[in-house]
């Protein structure tokens, strides 16, 4: 199996294929693949020159926005810096005219000289430096072949890019852990040089050639790097660290940030100094022609290098990772860990890394390192789904500022007019999500009506200043013979449509249009075709709303008098229910602020067939419930609303869909499991018969396991696992 053919972002370019010092720990010299012998020592012009048509070439063919170039060896400051700017002429000459290219050199920093960063600032040539810490630490592997220190010329290497001029093209440090020098010093020697950041990198092994190992210690790596880790929170992590940044990012539903870590697909060729297109140069570290791939840029395209086996199989998410791996808990973390460390003769790189015991207790250490807020309650829900429309809003005035015509500016210049709490009041009410979404689907279709759409802003404008009690005269469309305010109500007017002119009165509001002029005093009390939008037990009853058909049952038309009372009546005897029965899911009820009857059917009904169709707090209901199916259906109702809005706000998973959790309703996606479980253990805990006790401790053991939560996903289901020991703890009781 191989994944999808995608282009590539990164090339590494070798300049020059030998080095300066004599590294013990260097993959490419002291590893299996020996292949560096065969070749040039330096890049040829024809081989600048084809690389540099070949990545155009492939980046205007893919449209890339941006490409970046390494610069490699060997020692590439070797080729000496007339060559590299034959390199980096070529690649600026061909490659610029179709994307940005980035370009990026990989030095140890001992050639560094003044001629090179006039070279580099002259062509944006970024440099990273390969120091492993103070020079006790350095010189342990970093040394010339006769033995003599490098460090000294690094340090002067470093000092000369932390010049003014020079500083900008200062990329990094780079540093290989070795378990014999001190984590702690090593990390403070970097961190005095005031790197833009570090990166810290495990030495490259496999199965065969297996990392040494003091005896006894489980997991030396991640014991040595946690304590890298402890420092760096001490001094306010005031240095990126890549590795650290990467696993962070994971553990909160963020990307993978580093080649070493996480399941992001690779997307790096290599060319060696004879045109030679290999994949990344670290599987030298596995076996002999391991990197090869029998492609040339002379001969080749990079996207005969993207179609091959080797690079395919790199870009398979989860599916590139072993058995034991994809049942891993951290595998979203470590994502297996690097490629080359997975390998093992006769069994290739379907294998837990080397480093796998190291990994795991990296990304637990971490984890458990990483406070995690508790989650938001329904107030700060509220709001989160206020901001959320209001961004929303600005989305979509940004697409129609200009294409909306007059219109649409003048609605805009109303509604700035206005903003305020009453327009707080109206982007609050959780059908005006599903309006801005909509709007904002028809301007990207580019579907005709689309500015209409959008000029429902002046309905929310106009009942936003009759909530404040002052506000200028808005123009409002109406069609169907009917003029809806939301929030307020519905006006029934005589014709079929138009626009109408809304302007605040008193302590109500009037609406002019071309047969007439309307006031209505009290927006609150019914009168003369105007129906205002009434309360069901303190609830918001939205039966009018053109933007509330969002579920999966047809809505009602607005219920009548004796009807709607009656369904209070029965909205008021269930919630007094839940507030006895399950007191520790008072504040959840009140996530519910806005009830919709729906036809016939059972249970209630939050999300809509496209999730996120309408805010936070908006439940469908049949007002045919009798009381007990409706207090459960109430708690069910609180329970998915606050997961969704929940879900707006934070990232609880991340990968659904990847794994298919075997649970006892059957094998479900995370999502599913986790929906059904936070809902279940409420259910149960209000005396609900299904999903049984059995069935939710199954599906909390699967939620524990499962690799996707991030800490706050992680968090959430310890605080359901708390909620449903209680749950079960009352039960004995009884």
């Amino acid at each position: 199996m191989t994944g999808p053919l995608v282009p590539f972002r990164e090339i590494v370019l070798k300049v020059h294929s030998r080095c300066d010092l004599a590294c013990d720990h260097c993959y490419v010299y002291e590893a299996a693949d020996q292949s560096w012998r065969e070749q040039p020592r330096t890049v040829s012009d024809g081989v600048i020159s084809h690389t540099a048509r070949r990545l155009a070439e492939h980046a205007e063919k893919h449209r890339l926005s941006s490409v970046s170039v390494i610069l490699h060896g060997g020692e590439p400051l070797l080729a000496g810096p007339e060559r590299l700017r034959r390199v980096c002429e070529a690649l600026t000459a061909a490659v610029t005219p179709v994307a940005e290219l980035d370009l990026r050199i990989h030095t140890n920093g001992v050639l560094l000289g003044p001629r090179h960063l006039d070279l580099f600032e002259e062509f944006g040539v970024s440099v990273g430096i390969s120091l492993d810490g103070d020079r006790a630490a350095n010189d342990r592997h970093r040394r010339y072949a006769d033995g003599r220190s490098s460090h000294a010329r690094v340090l002067a290497a470093v000092e000369l890019l932390q010049q003014p001029r020079h500083r900008k093209l200062f990329a990094g440090l780079l540093c290989t852990v070795d378990l014999a020098n001190d984590p702690v010093a090593v990390h403070d020697a970097l961190v005095a040089l005031d790197p833009p950041r570090i990166d810290y990198l495990l030495p490259h092994a496999t199965w065969e050639t297996p990392p040494a190992r003091p005896d006894a210690i489980p997991a030396p790596y991640a014991d040595w790097l946690l304590a890298v880790f402890d420092r760096w929170e001490e001094q306010g992590r005031t240095v990126p660290v890549r590795l650290f940044d990467s696993v962070l990012s994971t553990l909160h539903g963020g990307p993978s940030l580093t080649e070493s870590l996480g399941l992001a697909p690779t997307d790096i060729v290599v060319v060696e100094t004879d045109g030679s297109l290999e994949q990344v140069d670290s599987l030298k570290s596995a076996y002999e022609g391991a990197a090869a791939t029998g492609f040339s840029v002379f001969r080749d395209d990079f996207d005969a290098v993207a179609a091959h086996p080797g690079v395919r199989a790199r870009r398979l998410g989860l599916a590139g990772v072993g058995e034991q791996c994809r049942r891993c808990p951290v595998v979203r973390s470590c994502g297996g860990g690097h490629y080359t460390h997975r390998y093992r003769a006769g069994r290739g790189f379907a294998n837990p890394s080397v480093y796998c015991p190291d990994l795991m207790a990296l990304v637990r250490g971490i984890e458990a390192r990483t406070p995690v807020p508790e989650p938001p309650g329904p107030c700060q829900l509220a709001y989160s789904g206020l901001e959320l429309n209001r961004l929303l809003l600005a989305e979509l005035h940004a697409g129609l500022d200009g294409p909306g015509g007059a219109e649409w500016a003048r609605i805009w210049e109303l509604t700035t007019a206005v903003d305020g709490p009453g327009l707080d009041t109206v982007l609050a009410h959780p059908y005006a999500r599903g309006w801005l979404l909509a709007a904002l689907e028809a301007l990207r279709d580019g579907r005709p009506g689309s500015v209409a759409t959008a000029c429902r802003l002046a309905a929310y404008t106009a009942a936003a200043a009759v909530h404040d009690g002052a506000g200028p005269t808005v123009p409002v469309r109406w069609s169907a013979g009917r003029l809806h305010l939301p929030t307020l109500g519905e006006l029934r007017l005589p014709a079929a449509g138009g626009v109408a002119e809304v302007a605040v009165a008193g302590s109500g509001f009037r609406v002019r249009h071309a047969n007439g002029e309307r006031h209505i005093d009290r927006p609150a009390e019914p009168a003369p075709d105007w129906r205002p939008l009434r309360r069901v037990d303190g609830l918001v009853l939205d039966d009018l709303d053109p933007y509330r058909d969002c579920f999966d049952r047809p809505v009602l038309p607005r219920l009548g008098p004796r009807r709607a009372t009656e369904w209070g009546r029965r909205v008021a005897r269930a919630r007094a229910r839940l507030a006895g029965t399950v007191p520790r899911y008072a504040d959840m009820l009140t996530a519910i602020t806005t009830l919709t009857p729906l036809a016939q059917g059972t249970g209630p009904v939050v999300a809509g067939p496209v999730v996120g169709r309408h805010g936070f707090g908006a439940l469908g209901l049949s007002p045919a419930l009798a009381d007990e199916p409706l207090a459960l259906a109430l708690l069910r109702g609180a329970r998915r609303a606050t997961l969704r809005a929940l879900l707006d706000v934070e990232d609880l998973y991340d990968m659904d869909g990847a794994w298919q959790h075997p649970t006892p309703w059957g094998p479900l996606p995370v999502s599913r499991l986790l929906a059904e479980t936070y809902e279940g253990v409420a259910v149960a805990a209000y005396g609900g018969d299904a999903p049984t006790p059995a069935e939710l401790g199954r599906a909390l053991e699967a939620l524990e396991r499962a690799a996707e939560l991030t800490v706050t996903g992680k968090h959430l289901v310890h605080t359901v696992r708390q909620e449903w020991e209680e749950a079960s703890r009352g039960r004995e009781h009884h």
